[in-house]
Order: structure tokens, then sequence, then C-alpha cells
């Protein structure tokens, strides 16, 4: 009767820790599901607020929190559809002054960044984002040399290679038409800039003292056109800045970006030669 008590006691004692146990899991699945369900919806709400037209709903989250979650990974861009399909390529070129033996400066000839990264996501099922960062680079470069005024687009196609050469440049915007604010350029000439001078030494070395970049669109054959065996490509549109003094950003770290990029440049030259 002592064993059966025991036994009794026992069971009953097992059931209240089963018991407990199971509220302990019920109430850490209903955490992690409530943290799931809400992580999901202010997803959705981002990705919404992301691809609809530019709105005051925009401005509900905090300042710079929804460009912040979904740059780089999440995002988007619709514009291979309707009404405002993508209907042109966008190029990013570069170019060098690369020091001699005897001291003298040579310049090299024009590399397609664009193309040489385009190479990585060709034919491939896993492309990696650093694919697409030239011509992204391109598009936004264009998009802000032609919102500046004319006499600062032509300040911009000069050479500016002194030490203090993103100051200047800064100036002589200002001084060419104060009414046209070229802060947004300017981020952009330093970003194109950075990247140029990257790419120069990935593929020409430490010897390099200037670097140049090109920036150019191409549209496809015009839609009218599209049954026409004939029909060319229209010219594409160059934006040719002058030279600039190397810029390297706090942080970069060159010698991955050039063991990358330097690889695939490889590839792709021995691509083109097949």
């Amino acid at each position: 009767m002592k064993s059966l008590a025991g036994f009794a006691t026992s069971r009953s004692g097992a059931q209240g820790e089963s018991e407990g146990g199971g509220k302990a899991r019920r109430w850490t699945v209903r955490v992690v599901s409530t943290g799931l369900v809400l992580l999901t919806a202010w997803h959705v709400f981002a990705s919404f607020l992301w691809i609809y037209p530019p709105s005051a709903l925009r401005q509900l989250p905090p300042d710079g929190a929804l460009s912040s979650y979904m740059l780089p990974l999440f995002g988007q861009s619709w514009s291979v559809f309707a009404p405002e399909p993508i209907n042109g390529d966008y190029h990013f070129n570069v170019r060098a002054l690369v020091a001699d033996d005897a001291g003298d400066e040579v310049e090299t000839g024009w590399v397609s960044a664009t193309d040489v990264e385009l190479s990585m996501i060709k034919n491939n099922l896993f492309p990696p984002r650093a694919g697409i960062q030239a011509e992204e680079l391109a598009g936004n470069y264009k998009n802000a040399w032609e919102d500046l005024a004319e006499k600062q687009r032509a300040v911009t196609l000069e050479n500016h290679t002194d030490d203090e050469w993103l100051a200047t440049l800064s100036e002589e915007l200002g001084e060419a038409d104060a009414e046209v604010d070229a802060d947004l350029y300017l981020g952009v000439d330093r970003m194109a800039t950075a990247y140029a001078t990257q790419v120069a030494h990935a593929i020409w070395g430490d010897d390099v003292t200037a670097v140049q970049f090109r920036v150019s669109r191409q549209n496809v054959v015009p839609y009218a056109d599209r049954n026409d065996p004939t029909a060319q490509r229209p010219d594409p549109t160059v934006i040719r800045p002058g030279w600039r003094d190397l810029l390297v950003e706090p942080g970069q770290n060159e010698n991955r970006f050039a063991e990358v990029f330097r690889s695939q440049y490889e590839t792709y030259l021995k691509g083109l030669n097949r």
C-alpha cells in the first residue's frame, strides 16, 4: 500500500511538473509567435511604403528608419513594368593616370566596371548584389548631374586633382549658380570618385595618381521599330567629368575589393578572348 501511495504521489508530482513545463513552453511559443507576426506586419507595411509612390505615408516611420531597413537587402524597383519600363542601359567606365618607372604619368585605357560586375551575375543562380553597384552608381550620377544648372555642369567637366578638390569643386559649383543646390551632386561625385579609385587600384595597382570616370546611358531600339531587323540603338548619352584626385573613404577594405574585382576582371577578359 505504501509503495502504491508513493507511486501515486510521484506520478502526481511528475504530472504537475509536466503541466508546469507545458505552460512555460506555451508562453514561449506565444511570445515568439507574436514577435514573428509583428515582424511580418512591419515588413509588409515597410515594403508597401517603399514601392508605393512617394506620399505623406512615408513620414509615419521615424526619420531614416524606412531606408535603413529596406536597404541594401530589401530594396525593390518596379520600373520594369508599365507605364515607364526600363528602356536603356547605364555604364560606368574608369581610367587612370599611372606613374611609370621614369616618374612620368601614363594614361590608361577605359575599363567598363559595369561589364566586369555584370559578368558576376550572368548565368548565376545566386547572383551577388555586387554585380549591380556600378550600374546603379551610373544612374544616380546621371540623374544628379542633370539636376545641375548648365554652368555648374561645365564646372564638373573640369579637372580637380588638388588635395582639397572636393571643397574646391563645391565652392566653384556655388559660384557658378548659387540658386541651384549642388549638395546631392557633390555626394554622388564623391561616391563615384571613391569607387573609381578602388577600381583603378584593383586593376593598375598602387602607382595610380589620378582617376577619371565616364557615365553613359544608351536606350534600346524604339518600340515602334522593334520588328525592323535593320533598326539600331540610339547613340548613347555620355557624361565625362574631369580628372579627380584619389579618394579613399574611411573604413573601406581596399585589399578585399581589389581581390574580388581583379579576379572577376581577369575572368571577364578571358570570356572576351574566347
